[in-house]
């Protein structure tokens, strides 16, 4: 008698998985190298700013509102981002021309002014401050040619009948800041112009556009991000720019007095907690522009891609 074999029954065998090994970081020494960044950050940045909010926590509201809204301190704001503003306008226009001549041309001294580019950089503001004063008086070497005699005077207090002053008034804060600003804007937009191919504006060129047009429709649509960036950066250096200011303002009050100077003002009157005060509109008023600026340069180039 034969019997029948049970069938046999194939189960799946289970494999355990392979534990994930956790993957080491790109660069060796990470955790090191992040917990000097993070000292460096809470002892150069942080620790400042801290000091700064426990003198304006001394104050009650009445008392800051009262240090803060100063006529004298109201009239150094509207100083302040007016020629702020006017500065990082001549500064996106001679930082683009200034980038495109280094990128685009080669000529004898073209390494010499790229590297003069970054002078502010190592320069001392307050030395180059008095060098532009000393230079734009009305009988200084440059300051003459603006002296013009029988000009017609206006409610412009630095337009007088013997002409246009620069050296202590409010175009020479604007000559201090474009100084002080110009670099941010040259070296973010040389490398994006440094980037772009110039195939697409020599096709332009085969199709009859004229320098302008290319430069309209191909080369700025590029730049805007980077000029975006630039101009917020130059605009918040010449907000807080103090050293090459105070040399060529002439510190005028209610005329040529910017904030930064306002707070050396009460430092010198031993007024700390006025000088904190005023320091805290300006740290907000900067970070307010930062956090903007970021927010910016994401919708500008989501607007570039959507392009």
């Amino acid at each position: 008698m034969t019997t029948l074999a049970a069938p046999q029954t194939h189960t799946k065998r289970r494999v355990k998985a392979p534990l994930l090994l956790k993957a080491a970081p790109i660069l060796p020494g990470f955790g090191l190298s992040f917990g000097w960044s993070v000292f460096y950050i809470s002892l150069v940045l942080l620790l400042p700013v801290a000091a700064l909010l426990y003198y304006v926590n001394g104050l009650t509201w009445l008392e800051y509102w009262q240090a803060v809204s100063d006529p004298r301190v109201v009239n150094s704001y509207k100083v302040t981002l007016t020629a702020a503003l006017y500065s990082t306008l001549i500064a996106l226009a001679v930082g683009v021309l200034l980038a495109w001549v280094i990128d685009r041309y080669e000529f004898p001294g073209r390494r010499l002014l790229d590297a003069l580019v970054d002078l502010p950089f190592a320069l001392p503001t307050s030395v180059a401050g008095l060098t532009f004063a000393m230079l734009l008086v009305p009988g200084g070497w440059l300051g003459q040619a603006f002296a013009v005699d029988g000009l017609i005077g206006s409610h412009l207090t630095w337009i007088a009948p013997e002409g246009i002053k620069i050296s202590y008034a409010f175009p020479g804060i604007v000559v201090a800041m474009v100084f002080t600003s110009l670099p941010f804007v040259v070296r973010t937009v040389q490398p994006v112009l440094a980037e772009l191919e110039q195939e697409v504006e020599e096709a332009a060129a085969t199709l009859g556009a004229t320098a302008w047009q290319r430069f309209r429709h191909v080369n700025l649509p590029f730049l805007v991000p980077a000029l975006v960036t630039g101009g917020g950066q130059a605009f918040v250096r010449g907000l807080g720019e103090f050293g090459a200011v105070v040399m060529i303002a002439g510190n005028i009050p209610f005329k040529t007095e910017v904030t930064s100077l306002m707070i050396f003002v009460r430092l010198e009157e031993y007024n700390y907690p006025a000088a904190a005060a005023i320091a805290s509109v300006v740290l907000v008023a900067s970070l307010a522009l930062l956090f903007a600026l970021q927010w910016l340069q994401r919708r500008v180039f989501a607007w570039q891609r959507e392009q």
